[in-house]
């Protein structure tokens, strides 16, 4: 497991916008970002998701998180605008972006993928964190320092037979951090690197392989220290970097 223990008001102050926060890994990053001290943005589509994540955080006493409830599938251009000319209004920047949200897609071999589930998944995993992250860069430039966490997969490294668009997807999200690490570095307060979580306790892992025990990998909340590390001020400088979270 990543070794980083993270001070308790680590992230006091910030704000911090996770994708797809209703549940898995995305829930528990929240929640870790909250119990350190973050505002966190919770944006999702299953809205009653959010709100189970949002009464956790305010019952457990952390700063009062936002939803902001956007299906990364069907966003239009205009409402990518209108979720920035949101968050600059009710928060004037943002200090953290974790790219959190994607599709699975069928398990199958590239000659039996269908056209459409394949278009879905490099749209929700690729095109939404390029939109994404095209309209909040504004936001997080005004930030002292600020980070942008992309969620990768060790099939992003090294393909692998019948993992189709999410392999493929997972390769070009490596490649957008990179791009804009580079052109990040030495011209913006912003840094951009990777999380490959590894084996996790998700109900992607388990759609995945659905013969696996799921008691034999870690939860969520195990492979917190990565998160916390790139989103606090421990990892300025860091830029451009693919971590594992195990």
């Amino acid at each position: 497991m990543f070794d980083y223990t993270a001070r308790a008001d680590l992230l006091q102050g910030r704000t911090i916008l996770v994708t797809g926060a209703g549940k898995g890994i995305g829930a528990a990053a929240a929640k870790a970002f909250a119990a350190h001290g973050a505002t966190v943005i919770l944006l999702g589509r299953n809205v009653e998701a959010l709100e189970h994540v949002y009464d956790q955080i305010e019952a457990a006493g952390h700063p009062q998180p936002a939803i902001y409830p956007l299906n990364l599938e069907t966003a239009l251009p205009h409402e990518y605008d209108e979720l920035a000319a949101t968050l600059e209004r009710e928060f004037g920047h943002i200090d953290g972006l974790l790219h959190n949200a994607a599709q699975l897609g069928p398990m199958a071999p590239i000659e039996q993928y269908a056209a459409d589930h394949w278009q879905r998944v490099m749209h929700v995993n690729v095109n939404a964190a390029f939109n994404l992250t095209r309209v909040l860069l504004p936001l997080l430039r005004l930030a002292a320092d600020a980070s942008i966490a992309f969620t990768s997969s060790s099939v992003g490294r090294k393909g692998r037979a019948f993992w189709g668009a999410y392999a493929v997807s997972k390769f070009a999200t490596e490649g957008l951090m990179q791009v804009l690490a580079d052109e990040m570095d030495g011209t913006s307060n912003v840094r951009a690197n990777c999380i490959n979580p590894g084996a996790t306790r998700t109900s992607m892992r388990a759609a995945a392989y659905p013969g696996e025990n799921p008691e034999k990998n870690p939860s969520p909340e195990d492979i917190m220290p990565v998160y916390l590390y790139l989103m606090g001020p421990d990892s300025q400088g860091i830029n451009g970097q693919s971590f594992d979270a195990q």
